[in-house]
């Protein structure tokens, strides 16, 4: 296997995109901000991808901030704010935002930043033998890549207060069971259930998808009546693209819709 630390390959619409530090946990680096954010714009800026997989190699899928990374070195003296700004800010807002859904298949420990940058994902399927765990107040600092509005928007308060105060490691399986994560799976089913779910995703009108998510985060902070003209204003841009007449036409005439916009 390439020794590069970000892989990508090519599964029809479906672009995998994998952290390759197995010997760090994929923890993060520079060099591999450096690979991770241009794979995922090349993703959103290609017509031909549909979905978006991002897993890791090895035991961990990621293990969040690589704090041997000469980026981290001398802690006392470095802007951990600086390191948020230039790095972590835009891969959560370049993921919240991809054209197209993006699934986190989660392999291993998923830490710190490794750990939120998978929730930032829209589907987050985890091995059985996964586990999350916001590890920052271990480290004296404050959930980042997003956990701060991720977790009590998920989990509830008392759960995200819990998890991030304790830092305690949380299993997949209890991840699944409060919410935290779409799915829990065995081990060996990971991978195929990831692609198999990508695969039905890169069917299905990219375009509505990527608006759910915009629709359904912005509604988190509108009253209800913002959010119902959200909606309508949504609809109606909607309304006038191909995939609606498609979808339309194909159910009336019950054949598979064939989706093209994103």
């Amino acid at each position: 296997m390439s020794d590069a630390p970000v892989l990508t390959t090519r599964h029809g619409a479906v672009q995998l995109i994998t952290l390759n530090r197995p010997a760090s946990l994929n923890s993060f680096t520079a060099g591999m901000h450096a690979r991770l954010l241009p794979a995922l714009e090349a993703a959103a800026g290609d017509a031909a991808v549909r979905a978006v997989i991002i897993t890791g190699t090895g035991r961990g899928f990621c293990a969040g901030q690589d704090l041997n990374d000469p980026e981290m070195a001398g802690a006392g003296a470095i802007d951990v704010g600086a390191v948020i700004e230039r790095y972590y800010r835009p891969l959560a807002t370049r993921v919240r935002t991809m054209p197209v859904p993006v699934i986190a298949a989660v392999n291993g420990v998923a830490a710190g930043a490794g750990a939120n940058f998978a929730l930032c994902c829209d589907f987050v399927l985890a091995a059985r033998s996964a586990s999350f765990i916001q590890a920052f107040s271990k480290i004296g600092l404050v959930p980042d890549c997003g956990g701060s509005w991720l977790l009590p928007r998920l989990v509830g308060r008392a759960r995200a207060l819990g998890l991030a105060l304790s830092g305690d490691k949380l299993g997949a399986e209890e991840a699944q069971r409060i919410g935290l994560i779409w799915q829990c799976v065995d081990d060996a089913a990971l991978q195929d259930t990831a692609l198999a779910l990508a695969q039905r995703l890169s069917t299905m009108p990219s375009k509505a998808l990527a608006e759910t998510r915009r629709v359904i985060d912005s509604a988190m902070v509108m009253d209800f009546g913002d959010a119902l003209t959200q909606e309508a204003d949504t609809q109606r841009e909607l309304g006038r693209s191909h995939d609606f007449g498609e979808g339309v036409a194909a159910f009336l005439t019950k054949r598979p819709a064939v989706f093209k916009d994103r």
